[in-house]
């Protein structure tokens, strides 16, 4: 059969393309896809698209996560909204309440414990065995209740035993009973450690000491009951935020006034928890009028009241015509009451151990 000329040169083409392909891929063995010396590159050409002929979208090109890996294909033919796959919630290790706040540490003079200072024991989870040991088994003060309760709470949430029931019952019986800075500080350390029992009941944890941040108690002379005095008057100075022992206060502590320290020892009008009224007898300043500063000072602790109030030139008071002068009565000398006080009955954050 005759083969037309077109034919010919067509079929001459194809071999043509077909020995131009063959020495692209095989060459001298330098072209190789994989080898890492010079050489020519492959290089594909893709078909020349024709009138009226739509190509095929592109290979989606991998996203880069944040990480830096590849992750879900983008393909820009489709909504932004499902381009980004949210990744699963990572589970972390539990992370422990917060643990006591710094008291700051009480001073503790007589080296008897006291709520207070078991307080700044118990500031160390390891050492939560040794301060409930030390927690009088049959006290029924609230202060002392609370710490039995956390000491309690901090051996059971390290899986050293405690009894979740119990601590939970006293918490709920302690509402609103603790009235002093560290206990309510204790309470609420309690609650949180009862939160975290109750969404990870079968967790144990070490709870991390807390070091820095604000203290549980801010102590401080909130008011003097006077603007002003004369020498010899009895004041009334109350003191708030006390994070040591009440009791002790009054046995080792003392007032100055306008730099003067009064002798001891201290008298207490009334107090309640970290809160205390102490009387004073004002002394005779250099010059009149004076207004001077208050300090009352236990250890380390110590409480100012700038410019608290103004001392004043005594009066004379003469008796009237016909009249005597009235006695004055002066207190025993083995006595540090003034006249018409009462001394301050020990607090129950003191009380003996059984």
């Amino acid at each position: 059969m005759a083969v037309s000329l077109g034919m010919r040169i067509s079929g001459l083409l194809v071999v043509g393309a077909v020995a131009v392909a063959v020495t692209a891929f095989s060459g001298d063995g330098s072209g190789r896809p994989d080898s890492g010396g010079g050489g020519s590159s492959i290089v594909t050409v893709g078909p020349s698209p024709t009138p009226g002929h739509r190509t095929a979208p592109e290979s989606p090109t991998p996203r880069q996560s944040p990480a830096g890996a590849a992750g879900e294909a983008v393909r820009p033919d489709l909504p932004g909204p499902t381009r980004d796959v949210p990744k699963p919630p990572s589970h972390g290790r539990l992370v422990s309440p917060a643990w006591l706040p710094p008291g700051p540490a009480s001073p503790n003079a007589d080296a008897t414990a006291d709520p207070s200072s078991v307080y700044d024991l118990l500031r160390d989870p390891g050492r939560c065995r040794a301060a409930l040991g030390v927690v009088p088994a049959a006290s029924a003060a609230p202060e002392w209740r609370v710490l039995r309760a956390l000491a309690t709470a901090c051996l059971a949430v390290q899986g050293r035993g405690g009894d979740w029931g119990a601590v939970a019952k006293e918490r709920a019986a302690l509402a609103g009973k603790v009235n002093t800075c560290k206990g309510r500080a204790a309470y609420a350390v309690l609650g949180a450690l009862l939160d975290f029992h109750r969404h990870h009941p079968a967790a144990t944890v070490r709870p991390k000491a807390s070091s820095g941040g604000a203290p549980a108690c801010v102590y401080r002379i909130a008011a003097v009951d006077t603007a002003e005095a004369q020498p010899g008057d009895t004041v009334g100075i109350e003191v708030r935020g006390m994070y040591f022992d009440p009791a002790e206060l009054l046995r080792f502590g003392s007032v100055s006034i306008g730099g003067q320290r009064l002798p001891g020892p201290l008298v207490a009008r009334s107090g309640s928890g970290d809160e205390l009224v102490l009387s004073a007898v004002v002394p005779a300043p250099a010059a009149y009028p004076q207004s001077v500063d208050v300090v009352v000072r236990y250890g380390t602790a110590l409480a100012r009241l700038t410019n608290a109030f103004t001392v004043t030139a005594p009066t004379a008071s003469l008796p009237s015509p016909g009249q005597s002068q009235p006695a004055i009565a002066t207190p025993s000398p083995s006595s540090g009451t003034p006249e018409g006080m009462f001394p301050f009955r020990p607090f129950l954050a003191h009380l003996p151990r059984p």
